[in-house]
């Protein structure tokens, strides 16, 4: 199949699913296509038990893998996503939370990494190294469903900045710690301990670069269009300058070997706000945001469908499924140590309400970008039990975590944190 074949497929299906979610399934759009597609999907496997020698699962495997998903995602959705997030979340509400936020996409990723990863070696024997890889990429949430979920739910400004500041952030974060941790694993590691204080040199060196040099990029660039902007009062222009942005953006940060999450994320923050505030007329700022809304809900849907039927790509044997039951486990553990250690460190210098913790731990969700990450992983003995085991986390967090965390959130209905 052609791309635009592809890319009509999907949204075709996902206009589909999104129908039959909203006629009868009425869950949150999202993820009602999530569920209608992998319903389908699942459905369409039966059907070889049913008859045998039809081969349909194998045929839709096939398409399945050429589409993609991890370039389609990495290389071309998660621009336009985080840009879209960004784009509505103001700088001023996130300067009140910076340290929280740090904390969490920083402290948080190494803690939640760490607990995966040797806790996974601990359960299946996969070495170190690679369980540790599985640790990265599960543990940053995924800012596309974090921030579908928090449109259902009635949070207090302050936390809610925390949850979509720490999911934006993380992301980038998460991924630059994936980089080098399949460097070392993978690759092959040197022995001595010479070689191992170069490599930690060579991690930090290449962690510093990848993280700053994305938020300089993205800064950057977003102040030259705010710039340029300013001069302009065409809203069809200026939302065309902010789709440059994050496609042109998001590859030049690639091309020079910096993070381009954070860049996106960062360029998206300064338009959002800035841009909005001092570059745009009322006209244009209804406008853009308007079309970056309708991006995010479109690519959300398609996205969703994806991870829908990315169960093609799952290797459901019986020792994997037990892996994937028992990383669920050991990532909701995780994912609450992450939380807890960095608010009881601030805890001192500021007030939280009671139910932080755990909205923060339950409204962790994971999302496409992990299972895009561990089809990325280079070929070896241990891949299939790590996308078995990210794709059930996954599942698991958009379905049960993402319908049930808005009612959590109004029944605890925490109040904003005070800054003394």
């Amino acid at each position: 199949m052609t791309l635009l074949q592809i890319a009509s497929l999907l949204i075709v299906l996902a206009g589909a699913f999104g129908a039959i979610n909203y006629l009868v399934f009425k869950l949150p759009s999202a993820i009602g296509i999530l569920v209608v597609s992998l319903l389908a999907s699942l459905i369409l496997m039966g059907l070889d038990f049913v008859i045998p020698g039809l081969n349909v699962a194998d045929t839709i495997r096939a398409q399945v893998v050429g589409i993609e998903f991890s370039d389609a995602l990495l290389e071309g959705m998660l621009g336009l996503l985080l840009f879209a997030g960004a784009l509505h979340v103001k700088t001023s509400d996130l300067r009140k939370e910076w340290l929280t936020v740090t904390l969490m996409a920083t402290m948080g990723i190494a803690i939640s990494t760490a607990i995966v990863g040797y806790g996974f070696a601990w359960i299946t024997g996969m070495p170190i190294l690679v369980a540790l890889v599985f640790g990265a990429l599960i543990s940053p949430t995924d800012p596309v469903a974090v921030m579908g979920v928090l449109r259902e739910t009635n949070l207090s400004k302050s936390l809610e900045t925390k949850i979509a500041g720490e999911s934006l952030f993380n992301d980038g974060v998460g991924y630059v710690v994936y980089l080098i941790l399949v460097g070392t694993a993978f690759t092959g590691a040197s022995h001595g301990a010479e070689a191992h204080d170069s490599g930690l040199i060579a991690a930090g060196e290449l962690f510093l670069r990848e993280a700053v040099g994305g938020a300089a990029l993205g800064l950057f660039l977003g102040f030259i269009t705010f710039r340029i902007m300013r001069h302009i009062d065409d809203y069809s222009l200026e939302v065309l300058l902010t789709l440059g942005l994050a496609f042109g953006g998001y590859e030049l940060a690639v091309a020079l070997g910096v993070s381009a999450p954070i860049m996106a994320v960062c360029a998206g923050l300064l338009i959002g706000d800035v841009g909005t505030r001092l570059g745009m007329s009322e006209e244009t700022r209804k406008y853009v945001e308007a079309f970056w809304k309708l991006i995010d809900e479109i690519l959300n849907a398609v996205l969703f469908l994806m991870i829908g039927v990315e169960v093609f790509a799952v290797v459901f044997d019986t020792s994997f499924v037990l892996a994937g039951g028992a990383a669920i486990i050991l990532g909701l553990f995780a994912r609450f140590m992450a939380v807890a250690i960095p608010i009881t460190i601030l805890r001192p210098f500021r007030s939280y309400s009671g139910g932080v913790i755990r909205i923060m731990t339950w409204g962790g969700l994971k999302g496409g970008i992990s299972v895009a990450l561990a089809l990325s992983l280079p070929d070896s003995e241990w891949k299939p039990m790590i996308l078995t085991a990210t794709y059930m986390v996954v599942v698991f967090s958009i379905i049960v975590q993402g319908l049930t965390v808005a009612r959590l959130a109004n029944n605890v209905n925490p109040q904003s944190s005070l800054i003394p």
